[in-house]
């Protein structure tokens, strides 16, 4: 994809998991990286920096504003542009309603929500500058469809595929797209501790605890891998996808069918 060779593209909370998987699909396409996130930061920057592309960092706070608007203009005066927007940074707190905390709640919505907000708010004015650009959400299937003990996440995510869609109409007439994308279980570090934590408990293998897991909401009972949602977002960034805007693109194996 030489088209892509060349961009800019800043990843929140792209040390580890999906984001990290993000940001080293998208540099195997020739585009220049700024990693944000609280992960292993030096094995992230040496993995994507493997690809062959310019590399830099920037520790923003996604829950505060101030640090968030410097995240923009910091990538943007390091690299000369920002194209390619992925929001990911993200957070997770389960709890019934009456028993979930304000912080957790205030917290959730400032990291997996406003944060996009305000990213997005900073980046747009560059991109119309130069009339192409490519925000992409990684939402959830939460943003469709709702689960038990999840208020803020799944209120958050819901509100990420809104904001997906008017930012994609505000821009409708542009080169600037916005699309969001629904993962179901991914596999990610995260995951795999709950993955542990089942086969303990329950005395079962590695393996069956994963199937046990993936298999309550995931009729393929498969997780989604996180290079194959980096695929997605690649094909988005491109000229097939051109006329692809607003769209909430799940990758669930079939939850989102049932």
């Amino acid at each position: 994809m030489s088209h892509l060779k060349g961009k800019v593209a800043l990843v929140t909370g792209s040390t580890s998991g999906i984001g990290l998987a993000m940001a080293i699909g998208l540099a195997k396409q020739g585009i220049k990286i700024m990693v944000n996130g609280f992960g292993e930061k030096d094995a992230a920057i040496a993995a994507i920096k493997a690809c062959g592309v310019e590399v830099d960092y920037h520790g923003a706070d996604m829950s505060k504003p101030a640090e968030i608007e410097d995240l923009i203009k910091q990538t943007e005066k390091r690299f000369g542009s920002l194209d390619i927007l992925v929001n990911n940074a993200g957070i997770q707190h389960t709890a019934n309603v009456e028993d979930f905390s304000a912080d957790s709640w205030e917290s959730i919505i400032a990291i997996n929500l406003s944060s996009a907000f305000y990213t997005s708010h900073h980046a747009l004015p560059g991109m119309k500058s130069r009339n192409w650009g490519r925000i992409i959400n990684i939402a959830s299937v939460h943003g469709l469809v709702g689960s038990i003990q999840k208020a803020a996440y799944v209120a958050a995510k819901h509100g990420i595929v809104g904001l997906t869609k008017v930012i994609a109409l505000e821009n409708a007439k542009t080169g600037i797209t916005c699309n969001a994308i629904c993962p179901g279980w991914v596999l990610t570090p995260l995951v795999q501790k709950q993955v542990d934590a089942r086969a303990e408990r329950e005395g079962i293998s590695n393996e069956a605890a994963k199937k046990a897991l993936v298999s309550e909401k995931q009729p393929s009972g498969e997780f989604v891998a996180p290079e194959q949602l980096a695929a997605l977002a690649i094909f988005l960034c491109g000229p097939d996808a051109s006329e692809v805007r607003g769209a909430a693109w799940n990758m669930d194996g079939g939850w989102t069918a049932q």
